[in-house]
């Protein structure tokens, strides 16, 4: 077999020969550098000296999860914090856990409920930053179902709340902070994305929540383009499963981190790319989920997302019970 392939090669034009050596050169090319550029930005790039956009950062959903992380991280780089949410025991909570650990942080609590009114929220937002230089914007206010449903079983509240928390909120702080970097040219925004709405061809059960996400990656890399050019540098960043309520996880692992985990990642990203994923491992699962064919993986996560659904089910009718 191995002699009659060696005898077709022989037969073939110099040229096609060279042509087809010159392809599986360039092609191993392109695969070592891609193997060495991810080397690279995970492993030895080293991250942004992040006080040079300035000296105060927003972080909106501080109380919990990654975004209380960033908190508590940025704070370690010392940074000072405007921190925005909706529990007003929760931010003071966090804040005395800040200052106790980090003395010379200067807080300012913002409270705002997301689901709420928003325009009388953003508009505390900008009493409360101005005269400061917000540096970095963190819009990491988000919410999910509260577990897998089909289009038609998401009520009125949760689809209005899905879209005001996720789009409105992200959209309307981000309107309110980019002005003054916009005067000082400089600063990052950093928005939160999902896997949901990227990594994987669709989240069945899902719909809403994936879709905003998806807006969340196209307005960054639409600012990303706008405002580059005056030192603007705009992000979203794409986390799998992280150990979080939200994702009802409890445990980490290796390839579901901590939320610490994932924020000490993710500071090292900040002012690169305009999409990433900083948590190395998850890159692995994004390049397995791009090798699949996109029907295998639908179905897959079909059948996932079927089965909490059912699990909530369940638990919602012990709770009527």
């Amino acid at each position: 077999m191995a002699e009659c392939i060696f005898q077709q090669l022989k037969s073939q034009p110099t040229w096609l020969l060279l042509l087809l050596i010159s392809l599986g050169s360039l092609s191993l090319l392109k695969l070592s550098l891609s193997i060495l550029k991810w080397v690279y930005v995970n492993f030895i790039r080293p991250g942004k000296n992040l006080k040079k956009y300035g000296s105060w950062a927003l972080i909106t959903g501080p109380t919990d999860g990654i975004g209380k992380a960033f908190a508590f991280q940025l704070a370690r780089k010392g940074l000072n914090l405007v921190l925005v949410g909706r529990n007003p025991d929760k931010l003071n909570e966090v804040s005395e856990s800040i200052k106790s650990k980090y003395g010379s942080t200067q807080i300012k609590n913002v409270v705002v409920d997301f689901s709420g009114d928003i325009d009388d929220g953003v508009s505390r937002v900008k009493e409360a930053i101005e005269g400061l230089d917000i540096g970095i914007l963190i819009n990491n206010v988000g919410m999910s179902y509260p577990y897998a449903r089909f289009f038609h079983e998401v009520d009125d509240k949760l689809l209005s709340d899905l879209i005001r928390v996720n789009v409105e909120g992200t959209t309307k702080v981000t309107r309110a902070v980019i002005p003054g970097m916009v005067e000082r040219k400089k600063g990052a925004i950093v928005n939160i994305g999902s896997g949901a709405a990227i990594v994987i061809p669709s989240d069945p059960l899902y719909s809403v929540y994936a879709a905003t996400k998806a807006y969340i990656d196209q307005f960054s890399r639409c600012l990303y383009v706008e405002y580059k050019n005056i030192g603007i540098d705009v992000q979203c960043q794409v986390p799998l499963y992280v150990a979080t309520k939200m994702a009802s996880i409890k445990r980490s692992s290796f390839f579901v981190p901590s939320t610490d985990g994932y924020a000490l990642a993710a500071l090292r990203w900040i002012g690169y790319e305009p999409r990433c994923t900083p948590y190395w491992p998850h890159t692995i699962l994004w390049a397995l989920a791009n090798s699949l064919p996109e029907s295998i993986v639908d179905a897959w996560r079909l059948r996932f997302c079927l089965r909490i659904r059912k699990r909530g089910q369940l638990k919602d009718s012990r709770k009527k019970d």
